[in-house]
């Protein structure tokens, strides 16, 4: 969650430090002001080149997300094809964050791959946000609550008191942003460096990314417009949480339509 009300801190080595998640959203304002870049480690770019479909004359092959070389969880790749393959993102460019991995997918409309990175986390494993928790103040929500909550969420780029964030469920207060400092104990950055998926579980709920990624992914893809973001649940089953990405008509393994 993010916090409302928070002092501008300082440019230290050129890292923003921004507010940590907690109580009461703000009211939305959907047009970000113009942020810095600081150094963080992020994935290298990725380059964009060939076709997202495979095109097979006279016979209807599935639609198929493009990750691009990068290699996906099964449960990702599986929510991911199913998207594409339905049209469940509206035709809105869509995240998936695979909670297990610690790993966060940008997609453009069509499901090809914009950028992937590591991100941290809610601090608890766990499926469902606290009821109420929005409201809560960071000191009263405890160690068990400090979950990311799993499911499809529609978001859009908004701010809180002071900075620009990606809203996933404004309702209590999740949301996709740039790392922060936090207490002195999270090592935050630290931990966003290492490959280790153990080592991001940290945050009160909402998931940090990269400073540069934030800068030239996020903010690029939902500049003018909303978004879909899944996220992959960590206790539930996915076909608890996206019973339909596991019907008859999910897409899975070499792109035969298969259940969970």
């Amino acid at each position: 969650m993010v916090t409302k009300i928070i002092a501008s801190g300082a440019l230290l080595a050129s890292l923003l430090v921004l507010p940590a998640c907690s109580s009461i959203a703000p009211p939305r304002n959907v047009t970000d002001m113009p942020v810095t870049s600081g150094a963080m480690p992020a994935d290298p770019d990725i380059s964009i080149g060939r076709p997202l479909f495979a095109a097979s004359a006279g016979v209807e092959q599935p639609q198929r997300a493009d990750f691009l070389g990068e290699v996906p969880s099964e449960d990702a790749r599986r929510v991911a094809d199913w998207v594409v393959n339905s049209g469940d993102n509206d035709g809105l460019p869509f995240v998936i964050i695979d909670k297990l991995r610690a790993k966060v997918f940008i997609f453009n409309k069509s499901g090809r791959l914009l950028g992937a990175t590591l991100a941290l986390l809610g601090k608890a494993r766990g499926d469902d946000s606290t009821a109420g928790i929005g409201h809560e103040k960071l000191s009263a929500i405890g160690p068990d609550e400090r979950t990311t909550p799993a499911g499809r969420f529609v978001a859009e780029l908004g701010r809180d008191y002071e900075h620009g964030v990606l809203w996933v469920d404004y309702h209590d207060s999740i949301a996709l942003h740039r790392v922060i400092r936090g207490t002195p104990g999270d090592h935050r950055f630290q931990r966003l460096a290492t490959t280790s998926a153990l080592d991001k579980r940290i945050t009160y709920g909402c998931i940090n990314v990269p400073i540069k990624f934030y800068d030239d992914v996020v903010l690029e893809t939902f500049a003018d417009t909303t978004g879909i973001v899944y996220i992959l649940p960590d206790t539930k089953t996915i076909q608890e949480v996206f019973p339909k990405a596991c019907s008859a008509e999910g897409v899975i393994g070499n792109g035969s339509l298969q259940t969970c």
